[in-house]
């Protein structure tokens, strides 16, 4: 017994051979409503994420500065700013830093340097970030985000 060849199919195309334009085109309309529909989700997911992680960096930059009040036992004034969490202060003795890994830590998920206020005449710090929008006020991802010392637990 031999090998037997195998059969090649050399027949005619005809309507069953394969899709035609009208099923190509219903298909792909199909698949842009369903992007239409999900792709907002997503970006909307995107957008509350990104106000979330800020909300998130808020508390451990706060946390850094009553780290760095503990050991100082002053607070950041505002010359200084947020960088005294990363950089020793001339001549302070008493830092015992860095209290944030890395500079990027500083800034925003919008990019934008967090917002640092030194103690006011009540001892409360506030550090913010002004939103998506960079500006003050606003709504959704637009939304200003802040940490209030005073608000949220006596300063140590």
């Amino acid at each position: 017994m031999g090998i037997k060849p195998v059969k090649r199919y050399h027949g005619r195309w005809n309507r069953k051979s394969g899709a035609t334009i009208l099923e190509v085109l219903i298909v792909l309309s199909i698949i842009a409503l369903i992007a239409a529909v999900v792709g907002p989700r997503v970006i909307g997911y995107l957008g509350t994420a990104k106000s979330e992680t800020a909300d998130l960096q808020l508390n451990t930059l706060a946390s850094a500065v009553q780290l760095f009040y503990v050991d100082t036992r002053r607070y950041p004034s505002e010359a200084e700013g947020l960088s005294v969490l990363l950089n020793r202060p001339a001549g302070d003795t008493a830092w015992n830093g860095p209290y944030m890994p890395t500079a990027e830590a500083l800034v925003d998920p919008w990019g934008r340097d967090y917002l640092y206020e030194p103690p006011a005449n009540d001892g409360s710090f506030s550090i913010l970030s002004l939103g998506r929008d960079g500006a003050a006020g606003g709504s959704g991802e637009d939304a200003d985000l802040s940490y209030c010392s005073a608000t949220t637990g006596a300063p140590l």
